[in-house]
C-alpha cells in the first residue's frame, strides 16, 4: 500500500490508537500548567457575554482552529481570556431534538442568513436542488465575492463545526511551499505532533474499511487510482472511528451514515468544541461571546486596544453595541474575517501604521471538484459515510491531491466524487471599497483554470483507462467543473510579510494574527492542521517573549 499524504502508511493492521498516541501526549509537549479535566468542565457555570466597558486582559476574535489554540494556552499560562464569536454556540438542540439540520435536509439552521440554500453541489441529475428556508443565524456562510464563493462555519468552534474532517498533514518536502520562513524541523517534530494530538486525529481501521458498505465508494476509488498507476491512501481524520464503526453495526445513532457533515455532525465528530474549546473552558479562565461581532479594533489612550463589538440576534440585526478595553487582541476570525476586518481598519485610518502586505497572497487552496459516471458494475453505494478517508496524490508529478469524496444523496449513483486540492499559484488581493462600505476581493473564475488543468492529470486518465466520463450534472447543466468555490480559504495577512514571523501586527504591539490568513494561499492538503500547528508555534514563541 502506498504512503498517505499524512506521512503515514496505510497498510493493513495500521492502529488508529497508534497514530494518535504516535502524535504525542499534549501534556507532555505543551509545558504549560494550569490544565484542568473535561469533567471539570461541566461544574463551571455559563459565562454571561462580554459587557460594555469590560476590561480583559486578552480578546480573541473569532473560536475557529487559531483562535482556540490561542485561548488554551494562554489559559493555561494563568491569562483570562474572552473569545469573541460572531455564530451561535450551537449547544441546544432544535425542535427534532437535535443540534444540527442533516445535508439531505436542509432548514434554517443550515446557512448564514439566507432565505434559500446555497449548496456546493447545487444540481443533481441537471436540476437544481436548492430550497427556500427562512432566515436564520445558521452554521454555513457561504459568502460571494466576485467570482468565486467562500464557504465558511459559522459559530463556537468555526471551520471545525462543517468540514470533512480531514486531518492532513502537509508530506515534509512540500513544506517550502507551504510556509517559506517557517522552520520545518520544529513543524515536524513539535507543532504538528501536537495539533494531531490536540484535534485527536486517528485514522480508520484498515480492516474494517474492506467490508464496510458505508465507504465502497472510497474502495472504487482506490480501484481506479491503482488501475490509473496514482498513489491513493488513507487519510486521518478527526472523526470518532469507533463511533463510525457502531453506526454501520447499528448500534448507536447514525450521524455521518445519515447525511450529517456540511451543516454540523451531531455524534461523532470531534470539532473545537470537544477538544481544544472544551479544554480552554475547563481551564475556567476563556469565556465565549457568540452571537457578537467585532466592527473595530483602535488604539486606547491610556493603552491597549478599544474594541467595538456589535451584538446579534438570530436575525442578524444589530441589538446592542459595546464598547471594551483589550490588552491585546488576536485576530482568528479566518481568512476571510480577519482580512476584511484588517482592510476596512487600514483603510478607514484606524489602524493606518499596518503596512501594504495587508490583504495580499489570498488563495483557494486550488479547490475544483468534479463527478464521474461509473459504469453499471461498479457503483459506490446507497450508503454513504459523509466522512471522507481516503484521497488520491498526483502533487509532484500534476499538481493535485484528492479527496475520495461522498456522494451521499441515499440512492445508487453509479458516481464517484472528488474534491481536489491543486497548486494553483493564482493570488487574489482584499480592498476597501468607499463607495460601497465594504471589502471586496479582486478573484476571477478564470484563475480557476490551472487548477481544473491539474485536476485533470488525475481524472482523465482515470476516464481513459476505465472507458467512463465526466458528470455534467452536478454543478449546472452541462458543467463538469466545481469551479465556483472553495472550501479552504487562506492568506491575507501573510505570515513574515503583513505581520513579523510569529503573527505580531508590526506597528501595533498587542496585536496579533494567528489563523488560516496568515498561510499565504495553499497547503498542498486539506489545511487545519498546518493552521493548528502554526497557531500552536506562534503562541509559544508570544507568551514566552511578549507576555
Amino acid at each position: 500500500m502506498v504512503d498517505n499524504p499524512s506521512g503515514g502508511t496505510g497498510h493493513k493492521g495500521f492502529s488508529r490508537r497508534k497514530f494518535i498516541a504516535g502524535t504525542g501526549s499534549l501534556l507532555g509537549v505543551a509545558a504549560l500548567a494550569g490544565r484542568t479535566t473535561t469533567a471539570q468542565a461541566a461544574a463551571v457555570p455559563a459565562a454571561a457575554p462580554i459587557a460594555s466597558g469590560d476590561h480583559v486582559p486578552v480578546l480573541v476574535i473569532g473560536t475557529g482552529y487559531g483562535g482556540s489554540v490561542a485561548a488554551l494556552r494562554l489559559a493555561q499560562a494563568g491569562i483570562d481570556v474572552h473569545m469573541i464569536e460572531m455564530g451561535m454556540a450551537w449547544d441546544t438542540p432544535g425542535s427534532d431534538g437535535k443540534i444540527f439540520c442533516s445535508t439531505l435536509n436542509p432548514d434554517q439552521r443550515s446557512y448564514w442568513l439566507r432565505t434559500k440554500t446555497k449548496q456546493p453541489l447545487n444540481y443533481f441529475l441537471g436540476f437544481p436542488i436548492d430550497r427556500n428556508i427562512s432566515r436564520y443565524t445558521g452554521i454555513l456562510d457561504a459568502e460571494d465575492f466576485a467570482g468565486i464563493t467562500v464557504y465558511q462555519g459559522r459559530g463556537v468552534g468555526g471551520g471545525s463545526l462543517v468540514n470533512g474532517g480531514m486531518a492532513v498533514t502537509p508530506k515534509r518536502e512540500n513544506f517550502s511551499f507551504v510556509l517559506p520562513t517557517v522552520n520545518p524541523d520544529e513543524m515536524y517534530d513539535t507543532y504538528y505532533p501536537r495539533a494531531n494530538a490536540g484535534l485527536g486525529v486517528g485514522v480508520i481501521d484498515s480492516a474494517w474499511f474492506e467490508s464496510a458498505s458505508a465507504y465502497q465508494y472510497s474502495r472504487v476509488g482506490r480501484k481506479h487510482a491503482g488501475r490509473s498507476g496514482f498513489p491513493w491512501g488513507f487519510v486521518p481524520n478527526v472523526y470518532d472511528w469507533d463511533y463510525m464503526e457502531q453506526e454501520q453495526a447499528g448500534t448507536v445513532t447514525r450521524s455521518a451514515l445519515a447525511g450529517e457533515i456540511l451543516y454540523g455532525n451531531n455524534y461523532g465528530k470531534k470539532s473545537l468544541q470537544k477538544t481544544y474549546i472544551a479544554q480552554a473552558k475547563a481551564t475556567g479562565r476563556v469565556t465565549i461571546s457568540p452571537l457578537h461581532r467585532v466592527a473595530s479594533v483602535a488604539p486606547a489612550a491610556g493603552g491597549g486596544y478599544t474594541v467595538s463589538i456589535d451584538q446579534l440576534n438570530t436575525n442578524g440585526d444589530t441589538t446592542n453595541v459595546k464598547t471594551v478595553l483589550a490588552d491585546r487582541v488576536f485576530f482568528a476570525a479566518g481568512s476571510v474575517g480577519t482580512s476584511k476586518l484588517l482592510v476596512k481598519l487600514k483603510a478607514t485610518g484606524v489602524l493606518p501604521n499596518l503596512n501594504d502586505e495587508i490583504g495580499k497572497g489570498w488563495g483557494d487552496n486550488g479547490n475544483v471538484m468534479c463527478g464521474r459516471a461509473n459504469h453499471l458494475w461498479d457503483p459506490t453505494g446507497s450508503l454513504q459515510s459523509t466522512i471522507p478517508c481516503s484521497g488520491i496524490d498526483n502533487w509532484t508529478a500534476g499538481g493535485a491531491f484528492s479527496e475520495v469524496a461522498p456522494l451521499p444523496v441515499g440512492i445508487e449513483t453509479f458516481a464517484s466524487f472528488y474534491l481536489s486540492i491543486t497548486k494553483n499559484p493564482n493570488r487574489a488581493q482584499f480592498s476597501w471599497n468607499a463607495a460601497t462600505g465594504k471589502v471586496d476581493l479582486n478573484w476571477q473564475t478564470a484563475w480557476k483554470q490551472p487548477g481544473i488543468n491539474m485536476a485533470k492529470t488525475i481524472f482523465d486518465k482515470i476516464n481513459a483507462k476505465e472507458g467512463t466520463i465526466y458528470r455534467t450534472d452536478l454543478f449546472g447543466v452541462y458543467k463538469i467543473w466545481g469551479d465556483h468555490l472553495t472550501y479552504h480559504p487562506l492568506g491575507g495577512a501573510v505570515l513574515d510579510k503583513a505581520t513579523d514571523n510569529y503573527g505580531r501586527l508590526v506597528g501595533y504591539p498587542g496585536l496579533y494574527v494567528i489563523d488560516g490568513s496568515l498561510i499565504p494561499g495553499n497547503t498542498s492538503v486539506n489545511p487545519f492542521v498546518t493552521i493548528t500547528a502554526l497557531a500552536e508555534r506562534n503562541i509559544e514563541k508570544i507568551i514566552a517573549t511578549d507576555l
